[in-house]
Parts: structure tokens; sequence; C-alpha cells
């Protein structure tokens, strides 16, 4: 084929896929409800609104050169790998605007269902019943391997098969928006609003003016200073419900289940500790890990569903894209 017919080709194959259309869906979605709903309850919606349509913009043009430059590695990997850029300041934001439709938090209301449920606070009882260092310093540890599960996972599948860590990429991604989405309608401050502040923060909303220790045998342990740094500097009010460490979680052990057969019993008993630790580190309400739980098993059901039905037609019969020596 020469050059010229290469080009057209690759041109041509200017493609939308799953994650495009989820990211794309999400950032129309919030840019909305934020042009709707939030310029009585934000002075900043404007500037929410003209990010949301540059983040578009900026994606559409990604995938242009994607396919004008197709042997280009870096181009490449932005093409398949932007959402995962998104992730922090897409979360950030939820914490701006989840006063939209609700005002304060719901915190009173989880913290009545675990009472129900539970007969007593799982989040505040747990630590209490097993101060142990061993106990929360493993615990702790597993709160902090999500992050080692999301990017472990993905650098697997890039040494192993790429075109499995674009699948994981995107079924993820619709995970992490869709748990954003509710917590801008549901915003949940979460157990963590009473320690933050070395267990002097006090919720304005009716809350009960709880005063948080920790105890000593925990506070040494390292994993916990750790997760405290990470807390104090990059967690988001607001973004309890339902647990998306949870979520995520669930959903990174089913690419492991399916792809990575050797790891998947040590990736399960990870998770199983993680789910147990949102609790126990007072992270979340225990109905918020029940919450994580089952959104996570719903949405990578559905979000494996969807990428299914948007897998491009040349993709699923005919020439593959380096046959026509377009990369990727």
């Amino acid at each position: 084929m020469c050059a010229a017919q290469r080009e057209k080709a690759c041109v041509s194959r200017v493609q939308y896929r799953f994650v495009d259309y989820a990211t794309l869906s999400y950032l129309t979605v919030v840019a909305v409800l934020v042009f709707a709903f939030g310029r009585g309850r934000t002075a900043l919606w404007p500037y929410f609104v003209l990010a949301h349509a540059a983040c578009a913009l900026a994606i559409h043009l990604i995938i242009v050169a994607h396919a004008r430059v197709p042997g280009s590695l870096v181009v490449d990997l932005l093409r398949h790998l932007y959402p995962i850029l998104l992730y922090t300041p897409l979360y950030c934001e939820t914490g701006m605007l989840n006063q939209m439709f609700v005002t304060g938090y719901l915190d009173e209301f989880l913290m009545r269902l675990d009472e129900r449920l539970f007969g007593f606070q799982p989040w505040v009882a747990l630590m209490d019943w097993f101060p142990c260092v061993a106990v929360s310093e493993t615990l702790y540890l597993a709160y902090f391997l999500y992050y080692v599960m999301i990017a472990g996972v993905g650098v697997a599948f890039y040494v192993r098969d790429k075109s499995r860590l674009f699948h994981y990429v995107s079924v993820v991604s619709f995970v992490f928006y869709s748990c954003y989405l509710v917590f801008i309608f549901l915003p949940v401050a979460g157990p963590s609003v009473f320690w933050m502040e070395e267990g002097q923060f006090l919720l304005d909303n009716g809350l009960p003016q709880l005063s948080l220790t920790f105890p000593s045998e925990v506070r040494c342990g390292p994993f916990f200073q750790i997760m405290l740094f990470i807390y104090a500097h990059f967690e988001t009010p607001g973004a309890a419900f339902p647990s998306s460490h949870v979520a995520v979680a669930i959903c990174t052990l089913w690419f492991t289940w399916r792809y990575l057969p050797r790891v998947r019993l040590v990736h399960l008993a990870a998770v199983a500790l993680l789910c147990v630790a949102t609790v126990y580190c007072r992270y979340h309400y225990a109905v918020d890990t029940l919450a994580g739980a089952a959104a996570g098993v719903i949405l990578t059901g559905f979000g494996e569903f969807l990428h299914g039905r948007f897998v491009p037609l040349e993709d699923r019969a005919g020439p593959r894209r380096s046959e026509l020596g377009c990369g990727g």
C-alpha cells in the first residue's frame, strides 16, 4: 500500500471508543448540571463549564492526532491512557460541586442506618476492639494497596498485552465516573471528618459531636502515617458513598481473575482486607462499603457490556490496524 493510501486509511480511522464516549458523556453531563443548577451555588460555575469544554476539545484533538500520527508511542499511550490523568482532578471537583442539590451532608442518615443494621457503629468499634499494631498495619497496608492494584494491573497488561490495558482503563474509568456522579448528588463526608483534625472536627448539620482518638499502638505504625498524609492532602469532602475504593478494587479484581490467574487469589485476599480496612481505619461507614461492593459488581458488569457494544467494527473483523501501517 502506498504512503498516500496508508495516510488516508489512518485518517479515516478517527474513531471514538467506549472510553471516549464515557469520558465525554461525564464531562458533558456535569457541565450541563453546573450550568443549570450551579449558578446560584458556586461563583466558580463558569470556570467549571469552560474547563469541561476545554477538556472535551483536548480529548477530541488527541483522538485525531492518534489517527494522523500512528507511529508515535507517546501519542498512542496518551490516546488510550488519558482518562488516568483525569481521575484525580475530577474526583477533587466533586467536593466543590456536591452542594448543588443537597445542603450539608447525609452522614447522619448513614450513621443511623449502620446502627439499625448492626446494632452499633462498626467504624467506631472495630479499631477499639482490635487496637493491635499488627492488625492495624495489615489493614492500613491493605487500604494503601488500592493504589497499587490500579497501577499494578495496568502495568501487567502493558507488559503482556496492550489491548487488554486499553480495555482495562475503559472499564475502570466507567466505574470511576459513575461513582463521581453519585458523589455530586449524594454528598457523604464519611467518618474521617471526625478525626482529620486530631479528633476535634465537628460537623455543623446535626451530627453527633464525636471526638475520636486513635490508640497509640495504631498511631505508631508507618502505614497509618502514610495514609494520614494522603488523606490530609488529597482527600475531597463528600466522596464517601459508595466507597469508590471498594468499587474500583473489585473492578481490578475482575480483570486479574480473568486474565492474570497466577495472582488472582493474592489479589482477592487484598481486596477482602481492603473492604474491612475501609471501616476499621475509619474512612467509611459500613453501608458505604456494602454499597461500594454492590457498585463494583454492577458497574464492572455493565461497563464490560458497554465496552463490548462499542468495539469498532474493524476490530471485530477485517484488516488489523497494524496491517495498514497505522500502529497502536
